[in-house]
């Protein structure tokens, strides 16, 4: 297996079906290097536009139409001392009585320390002086080319990924898409400092990373939405809008892969989905909201679930 140092010389604002810029092997690693979501660079040079632009695509030797591509996002390390966010609740995770008492909301900068690992506001609003987080990088897009020639916005999301803005894709987490066109062509970019569930001001804290990922294409799988694992817990994604729509996805996609990987039928996938599930939010701030189906991989090795 080879390792990739790729430098993006063009930067795509939708996922789609593209010349890939990098072909790797099955199994191959590739170390690449994100700007923000507005398209600053770690220099801060402006170097595209917004929205969420996105490196790539990468092309993965082998992968067909009904594989599944495997992401392991290995590493993330800022290459950045600052980042930005937006300052006020989006008006849309609000009451709606409560929409016009909101100031409008601005573009505040966020001092990043590499070397302590961690991130606070350059200008704290009252006492808020010795606010301090620790860092929880993050990628809020990526994904593959969608079928039937689609140009997906980088400001969404759906069944090839995109926009999904989960807090759970960071190092050592594993996920998997659906590849619906040869090579998978695979993208890339708007790495977060740290976000909370949900993104309810419009951004995390937006910055440039280093981020080294392995890509592993698995032959004859078919999924239909992402889906992850961490070292605790399964999971997978639906996007939609609206949420119960989201939701929904998530589930039906849990059942299947409880049902056609762990061999359970309907009833006993069921059983396990309705005491154990947790679901996550994803993004609710862009078009197509993200949730997550949780389950602890601790339940799928209780003795009382057989592993054939």
């Amino acid at each position: 297996m080879s390792t990739h140092h790729f430098t993006a010389a063009r930067w795509y604002n939708s996922i789609g079906t593209a010349e890939p810029a990098l072909t790797i092997a099955d199994g191959d690693t590739v170390v690449t290097e994100t700007i923000d979501a507005n398209g600053w660079d770690k220099h801060g040079e402006k170097v595209c536009d917004g929205p969420n632009p996105m490196n790539g695509p990468i092309a993965v030797a082998g992968a067909a139409p009904g594989d599944t591509l495997q992401v392991t996002i290995d590493a993330m390390r800022p290459i950045k001392d600052t980042g930005w966010t937006r300052d006020v609740l989006a008006t849309n995770v609000v009451d709606p009585e409560d929409i016009r008492a909101l100031p409008a909301s601005e573009r505040v900068t966020w001092l990043i320390d590499r070397n302590a690992g961690n991130c606070r506001p350059e200008s704290p609003p009252p006492k808020m002086e010795h606010f301090v987080l620790p860092l929880e990088p993050m990628i809020g897009c990526f994904g593959v080319a969608p079928s039937h020639g689609q140009a997906i916005s980088t400001t969404t999301s759906a069944q090839n990924g995109g926009n999904m803005d989960y807090r759970r894709f960071c190092p050592g987490t594993v996920v998997y898409l659906p590849v619906a066109v040869e090579g998978a062509l695979f993208y890339l970019g708007d790495c977060h400092a740290l976000q909370g569930d949900g993104e309810i001001v419009g951004t995390g804290v937006e910055t440039c990373y280093e981020v080294t990922v392995t890509l592993k294409v698995i032959k004859g799988q078919k999924i239909v939405w992402p889906r992850g694992e961490t070292a605790e817990d399964i999971f997978t994604i639906g996007n939609a809008r609206p949420l119960d729509q989201a939701l929904q996805h998530a589930t039906s996609e849990m059942r299947r892969w409880l049902m056609e990987g762990y061999g359970l039928d309907i009833h006993g996938a069921s059983h396990l989905m309705g005491q154990t599930v947790r679901y996550d939010i994803g993004n609710v701030y862009d078009p197509a909201y993200t949730v997550a189906c949780r389950i602890s991989k601790s339940w799928l090795t209780k003795p009382g679930l057989r592993q054939d």
